[in-house]
């Protein structure tokens, strides 16, 4: 089943035309990544997603319903989570009051969605205490993940989850989309590491200048020539 459809998207931010004639789907249950160099349009199309950017052109479709022209608010009580690029987690508030702030969409206890992040992230448990601003760089993008799980999204979005992380840290961050999906949360993912994601992806876009140039299954992009000379470092052949 196709849980999410962009159609014939276009985005501008004033002159500049950030995203034109995108056509994305991702059907649910998969790890699906956009790839691309910085400026592509790769954050512009989360943000869309999540309403935080309009579309001047074409329509988001989320489980066969037009979402673009909801507030952000909406598209995360209808099932959209947001772990956005620079983690942006709120530095003096706790772990705790951070990941609480991802379920204000949510009624009742909460015990159990807070106890889901922590299986998933054992040092936030460790942590809850502690001013977000104060854990390490890994520390808070496992939180800001955390935080976007708190609405418990049906799709999750992460935009550029290993940035600045260091190589070990970057293999955990990984392993836990990985275990993610296997709880049945379908993931759209923006990744500079190429390598990590088309290792993770079931499929791939890749974008320049704000366009779809190419889409295939993530393993098939792994190998093309392309893909390896302008995003592993990699001369071509």
């Amino acid at each position: 089943m196709t849980l999410l459809r962009l159609i014939d998207l276009e985005v501008r931010y004033g002159a500049i035309r950030a995203l034109q004639d995108v056509n994305v789907d991702v059907s649910e249950g998969e790890i699906v990544a956009l790839l691309g160099a910085n400026g592509a349009g790769k954050t512009t199309t989360l943000r869309t997603i999540s309403g935080l950017a309009r579309p001047v052109k074409g329509s988001v479709q989320f489980a066969g319903r037009e979402i673009h022209r909801l507030p952000p608010h909406e598209v995360v009580g209808l099932g959209i989570g947001h772990a956005p690029e620079g983690r942006r987690i709120f530095p003096q508030m706790s772990v705790l009051e951070n990941l609480e702030m991802g379920a204000y969409r949510r009624r009742g206890d909460l015990h159990q969605d807070t106890e889901r992040v922590y299986s998933l992230f054992p040092v936030l448990k460790q942590r809850r205490r502690q001013d977000g601003g104060t854990l390490s760089g890994g520390e808070q993008q496992m939180l800001a993940i955390g935080r976007a799980l708190m609405s418990a999204p049906r799709l999750l979005l992460l935009d550029e989850p290993s940035m600045g992380l260091a190589p070990l840290v970057v293999e955990t961050i990984f392993s836990i989309i990985s275990e993610i999906r296997k709880t049945g949360t379908t993931i759209l993912l923006v990744e500079q590491n190429a390598a990590q994601a088309l290792a993770l992806a079931d499929r791939a876009y890749v974008l320049e200048n704000g366009r779809v140039v190419m889409a295939d299954k993530a393993r098939t992009l792994l190998n093309n020539e392309r893909v390896r000379a302008a995003y592993l470092g990699e001369g071509a052949a």
